[in-house]
């Protein structure tokens, strides 16, 4: 991963390489969130409990981190996903991340439960990775996001809203709501609020 991102980033500053790769595997992450709408179309149930299972599994394995326990694989992608502010405490992102995958599925319909997940996998994490990347006009009130960034987000929401729902207008108001969203300046609390905004503004719009 070191050596991808010097290969792309070779002319910028060592440390700014090391936070790219830091968020690169974050956002891999969020990116496989995308997989969960397909897995419920296939077996709600058995998706639901994976997500829960996942949330459980995690949050003892860090549990266990922070007492000193090395935990497989666990322990591990938590070192390499975590931020700086993250150092010596849970790191809830992943936590945040399977409860807004949950919730989507629990709380909305389709198609506003797949348009939201797809919101958290694609809009946040396509958005984060062209801002940090490419942003270089900062957007005020946003802690620090930048307008590449945001229009990145709304691109991803539009997109996804618009394949399930084949609406464009429609789509660009469902995509508008959550580009505001995501620029809300929440920290983890994104991987909530995004998706169930999303969700709650897909419902709402679509129906």
């Amino acid at each position: 991963m070191e050596e991808f991102v010097g290969a792309i980033f070779g002319t910028r500053k060592p440390a700014w390489a090391a936070e790219m790769r830091t968020e690169l595997i974050r956002k891999s992450i969020h990116l496989l969130i995308g997989l969960v709408p397909t897995l419920a179309s296939w077996n709600l149930g058995f998706t639901v409990a994976l997500l829960g299972s996942g949330i459980i599994v995690y949050s003892y394995g860090e549990f266990l981190r922070l007492r000193g326990f090395e935990v497989v694989l666990i322990s591990r992608l938590t070192t390499m996903a975590s931020r700086k502010r993250d150092a010596g405490r849970f790191v809830l992102g992943p936590v945040t991340l399977g409860m807004g995958a949950l919730l989507s599925l629990l709380l909305y319909p389709e198609p506003a439960a797949s348009i939201a997940i797809y919101a958290l996998a694609f809009g946040d994490g396509l958005s984060s990775l062209v801002g940090k990347s490419f942003g270089s006009i900062r957007l005020p009130f946003t802690g620090g996001k930048s307008l590449e960034g945001s229009l990145t987000c709304f691109l991803a929401v539009l997109s996804a809203a618009y394949a399930r729902s084949g609406d464009a207008p429609r789509s660009a108001a469902i995509a508008l709501v959550a580009t505001v969203a995501e620029a809300a300046p929440t920290k983890d609390l994104d991987n909530l609020l995004l998706p169930l905004v999303t969700g709650l503004a897909a419902a709402v719009i679509l129906s």
